[in-house]
């Protein structure tokens, strides 16, 4: 747990990422692309496991289309901080040609830029301010944005930025965090995929 300042209420903060993004084989970080929406059945699984909630959401396409697919007539509110990592020089190369920077430990990746971009540390620190804005709100938040958004919240949570990038984040994936009075931080489920 990590204490990030005062709150008289207890917060639970939804972190979903979005569908899986039709990239095209391509870096899309920045790059706003469509998603690829599941069946009904899946989303239905994600509405009910979520419940109702405020909704706050990156503005990149597929991040809105994944918050329309869930909660139809619910407009989100839009934050320019929970857009992915941007990663500069690197955008809308193909996986196959992004360059190999070799093994390093976690703590040196998380600090890593790519030419023209922001490193994941540089993404947390951009992300921080806005989920603390959260945690102040109380009651239920779904915040729909990208893994590395997701990563930065557990960042924040666990009071280490290098640490976040252990995890794995799958499309559609639900990430809970609870921020209790005082606000110290709870992570309640990582992961979490339907169907």
């Amino acid at each position: 747990m990590q204490t990030i300042g005062q709150a008289d209420v207890t917060t639970e903060l939804w972190l979903i990422r979005h569908a899986p993004a039709v990239h095209g084989g391509r870096l899309a970080g920045r790059r706003d692309v469509p998603c690829d929406l599941p069946g009904e059945e899946v989303l239905a699984a994600v509405r009910a496991a979520v419940g109702m909630a405020s909704l706050v959401c990156s503005p990149a396409a597929r991040c809105q289309q994944t918050a329309a697919a869930l909660w139809p007539g619910v407009e989100p509110r839009l934050d320019p901080r929970l857009w992915e990592q941007d990663f500069g020089a690197w955008e809308n190369r193909p996986f196959a040609e992004l360059p190999d920077i070799g093994l390093m430990p976690l703590a040196e990746v998380a600090t890593h830029r790519p030419p023209g971009g922001e490193s994941y540390a540089e993404q947390c620190a951009r992300v921080a301010p806005v989920l603390r804005e959260l945690a102040g709100q109380g009651g239920r938040v779904a915040v729909i944005a990208h893994a590395g958004v997701v990563r930065a919240a557990l960042s924040l949570a666990l009071g280490s930025v290098p640490a976040g990038l252990a995890f794995q984040v799958a499309p559609l994936s639900v990430t809970r965090l609870v921020a209790v009075p005082g606000w110290l931080w709870s992570i309640a489920g990582v992961n979490r995929v339907f169907g």
